[in-house]
């Protein structure tokens, strides 16, 4: 089995255009709905053998469409499938629906690439652009009753159990002789998902793997938590302190 691959990657962004980090969610329902018939990758929902409600199903795999707000502008970002589709609905794009208001669209970007994911043989550093959303309740539960040691730790196996879950999305499983080696440097932060208040992290990591920019990781990547980028720094190559495993 592959360690490491290449795959396809379409980046739009609309730079004429200044939304807040919390509005991706209402890029995720305007396109979703613009689109509806399209793909189900575009919003992640099945439809049923009949139009009700009731038969619409979720797809609990991970988003090949994401849509996201990075430092003000909106952005859709898709990989594999989801980058075809959305360099097939780019020149459909005229205009954005925010809270109501129509934003006509003057000005666009497409990027169309092909990106390495998978296991490296040097540690990387990374940061979240988008706070990462690691928790969901029943491990929130225990994070908050654990030491810090075991808050870290906890982490830790979190985050390494999303990053071989994304790795399995594009056919990467690791063989008996690799190993996840991780740090994490983060900081508690508070959000917004679905009217509820979350706990999330801000912050940056290292892992030895090579990861796209623009990729999410955790819960709520469709809406554009847990977007990452390489730190493209002096540092790069120097290890954080932290204990490694």
């Amino acid at each position: 089995m592959p360690t490491q691959t290449f795959i396809p990657q379409t980046t739009i962004t609309f730079p004429e255009i200044t939304l807040n980090t919390r509005d991706a969610h209402k890029l995720r329902g305007y396109f979703g709905e613009l689109f509806r018939d399209f793909s189900p990758l575009l919003h992640n929902h099945l439809q049923g053998n009949d139009e009700s409600v009731d038969s619409v199903r979720f797809r609990y795999a991970y988003p090949l469409v994401q849509y996201k707000v990075l430092r003000q502008v909106p952005t859709l970002v898709g990989f594999g499938e989801g980058a075809e589709l959305l360099t097939q609905l780019f020149l459909q794009v005229s205009g954005l629906t925010i809270d109501g208001k129509y934003v006509p669209v003057h000005t666009k970007q497409i990027r169309c690439e092909q990106v390495p994911i998978g296991m490296a043989d040097e540690l990387i550093a990374y940061r979240f652009v988008t706070v990462w959303m690691a928790l969901n309740q029943a491990n929130y539960n225990d994070y908050r009753r654990y030491s810090e040691t075991e808050q870290s730790s906890q982490l830790k196996r979190v985050f390494t159990s999303q990053m071989l879950a994304t790795f399995r999305a594009f056919g990467l499983w690791l063989v008996p002789h690799d190993r996840l080696m991780v740090h994490l440097s983060l900081e508690e932060r508070a959000t917004q998902f679905k009217n509820q208040r979350m706990v999330a992290f801000s912050g940056r990591f290292l892992v030895n793997s090579i990861l796209p920019d623009g990729l999410g990781l955790g819960k709520g990547v469709s809406r554009g938590f847990g977007s990452i980028e390489r730190c493209i720094t002096s540092d790069q190559r120097r290890p954080m302190r932290g204990s490694m495993g």
